[in-house]
């Protein structure tokens, strides 16, 4: 795998620009409103299906050629290899955490940053709320027995 040192000059700035194009998208499909995405979570509203079917359309796409037409990520260097990780309690866990998160709220990590692009700044506590989440996991994990926190060959 490359290190920050040998990514191509414009690595950074093409995430930025990717993130930007991301945001935007969330944006003008109204999935930065958290109103919105209550909406879906109560089947209220289901155009979130389409805008999820559209991004993992693109993203099927895009694995599916890149490793074929380019081999390795241009920018890069890197193979194109699966990072798979096994399914066990933390995950499920996780994933919990995370539903009754975006449940609560009506917003996921991405869309929070765009909902702020958007002047939706009350939603600067529910990015707290994931730092603080974040945080409370990272001094859970470092405090748990070493066969739970060792990482595994996909971390």
């Amino acid at each position: 795998m490359g290190s920050a040192a040998q990514r191509h000059p414009l690595f950074a700035p093409l995430v930025v620009v990717g993130g930007l194009i991301f945001g935007f998208g969330l944006a003008y499909s109204h999935m930065a409103r958290p109103e919105v995405v209550l909406d879906f979570l109560q089947f209220e509203d289901f155009g979130l299906v389409f805008v999820m079917f559209g991004g993992a359309a693109v993203t099927g796409v895009t694995y599916f050629l890149a490793p074929r037409l380019l081999g390795r990520a241009v920018l890069t260097g890197d193979g194109f290899d699966r990072r798979l990780k096994s399914f066990d309690r933390n995950v499920l866990v996780g994933g919990a955490i995370f539903g009754v998160g975006w449940g609560l709220s009506g917003i996921c990590p991405g869309a929070a940053y765009a909902s702020v692009g958007i002047g939706n700044l009350t939603i600067l506590w529910a990015i707290a709320g994931m730092f603080i989440g974040a945080y409370a996991q990272g001094v859970f994990r470092s405090r748990s027995p070493s066969d739970e926190a060792a990482p595994t060959s996909a971390d």
